[in-house]
């Protein structure tokens, strides 16, 4: 009996350490409730600029891996070379204008100039390329803030013309240079530059591109914008306008670092009683790249809509 006992008492203590032990090694699944919360965030781009299917230097955004401006330069470099490691996230319709193995030697950033020193390979660009591949070091290397000129070396020479051509250039580069230049001149003297972008579609895929009219006309600039704006241009015609033929420009006023247009209320979306995105941006880059001014508010019919800031 005694010895009944005492296997019931071996048998019941040994049960309960081992339900001891199974609770200790593996909890209920309430000791592990954790509470997960997931936050998505938009990646941070910057522009750069490619040529596209249409042969026009064009505006594509990349995501910017760092913050620190020396590796940015790198990276923007590297986003424009044929053949770099990562160019996995430019779309087919996109074509890289530096050519293959070039290399930065050094550089140097100082009062928004930036001295950029490049190997060789740099002049193997091909002739037809050679103003493009330039108009794209300018535009995407001044998309980074702080960078307003540029001075381009090749192994310790100022280039001082395009390696194909011969064009001569000046010696230090910035927007005033202009992209994809149309020519409307009656003379050479009174030659005005006016950059204006419009809408590009390819395979469904969106994306602004900029032309540089150089021209004789003495109107006042944002005048010249907003009227080639009113209508997409007839010999580019995959380049689209959103700003409507009846918007009228009712008055502007030029600021240090702002300009305040006022339009009457044909600029609007009549469905949803506001500016859209593709004027508001088209508008605005022209303004930055002609005026160097990155605000631009837009009032219809003297009521405020919208400050847009690039």
């Amino acid at each position: 009996m005694l010895k009944r006992l005492a296997l019931k008492k071996t048998i019941i203590i040994s049960l309960s350490f081992l339900i001891l032990l199974i609770i200790y090694f593996f909890p209920s699944n309430e000791a592990y409730n954790i509470h997960t919360t997931l936050t998505y965030t938009n990646p941070v781009t910057i522009p750069i600029y490619l040529v596209d299917d249409n042969n026009l230097v064009s505006r594509f955004e990349v995501i910017k891996k760092s913050d620190d401006i020396n590796n940015l330069i790198e990276e923007v470099i590297q986003n424009l070379t044929i053949g770099s490691n990562d160019n996995s996230h430019i779309p087919n319709n996109f074509k890289q204008v530096i050519p293959k193995d070039t290399k930065i030697i050094n550089k140097d950033l100082t009062d928004g100039l930036l001295k950029i020193n490049f190997s060789k390979e740099l002049l193997n660009v091909e002739e037809e390329n050679e103003e493009k591949m330039l108009e794209a070091l300018i535009y995407s290397l001044t998309e980074i803030k702080d960078v307003k000129k540029i001075m381009i070396f090749v192994e310790g020479e100022l280039l001082k013309s395009l390696p194909n051509s011969g064009k001569t250039l000046p010696n230090t580069l910035d927007r005033s240079y202009g992209i994809n230049k149309v020519y409307e001149l009656d003379s050479m003297k009174d030659v005005t530059k006016i950059t204006t972008y419009y809408v590009s579609k390819i395979d469904g895929f969106s994306y602004f591109t900029p032309l540089t009219t150089v021209t004789n006309t003495q109107n006042e600039k944002v005048e010249i914008i907003i009227e080639k704006l009113k209508t997409s241009p007839t010999y580019e015609t995959n380049l689209i306008s959103y700003l409507a033929s009846s918007a009228e420009l009712l008055n502007y006023e030029i600021l240090e670092n702002s300009i305040n247009l006022s339009f009457n209320n044909q600029v609007l979306n009549l469905e949803e009683n506001k500016i859209i995105e593709e004027v508001k941006y088209a508008i605005a880059l022209s303004i930055r790249d002609t005026y160097d001014i990155n605000e631009t508010i837009f009032y219809v019919d003297n009521q405020l809509i919208d400050a847009f800031f690039i």
